[in-house]
């Protein structure tokens, strides 16, 4: 059976443009949500910035092992299992926090789908920026000359003298 070989993608502006604006409004809203609290203690509004921060951490770093092991690039099982757990448990401390909070039950929807939209636009904004660093990479390697601009998609150049095989040699074999 032929191995196939995945090729690198690069992301539509509309998928990157999307995946910023999911980050930015999540963690701007759960903030702003925090910032606004006014029937919460200090201590109370450092847990839950706490959470956030440990929550997209821990889901850049399940996606990198994820892909990571994708690629056959090595990840240790305990490191797999340990980013895995980090995400379980900054969504179980949102939770218990959420449901043991005096809060009214629509403020505590908010800060659960804030930080949700906050770990999908993490997740999304960092397998972005992998995909247009191996974009970029196969680029330079296929066509060293081709100049890649952000915002343009400038089509490459068609394959030349560079990109054909040595006629001359068969089979490695000096002439």
């Amino acid at each position: 059976m032929a191995e196939s070989k995945l090729v690198p993608q690069r992301p539509t502006g509309a998928f990157i443009g999307a995946s910023w604006v999911a980050l930015l409004v999540g963690v701007s809203s759960y903030l702003v949500g925090l910032w606004n609290a006014t029937n919460m203690e200090l201590n109370e509004k450092g847990y839950y910035f706490t959470i956030l921060l440990f929550g997209l951490f821990a889901v850049i770093s399940i996606q990198k092992t994820i892909r990571d092991r994708a690629e056959d690039i090595p990840v240790t099982n305990i490191y797999y299992g340990v980013a895995w757990f980090s995400v379980i448990a900054s969504l179980s401390l949102l939770i218990i926090g959420l449901w043991n909070a005096d809060m009214l039950l629509s403020e505590k929807g908010f800060y659960g789908l804030a930080m949700l939209m906050s770990l999908f636009g993490a997740i999304t904004v960092q397998k972005n920026v992998r995909d247009m660093a191996v974009f970029a990479e196969v680029e330079k390697t296929e066509n060293p000359k081709r100049k890649l601009f952000s915002g343009q998609d400038i089509p490459a150049a068609t394959p030349g003298p560079t990109h054909r095989p040595d006629s001359t040699a068969i089979l490695g074999r000096p002439e």
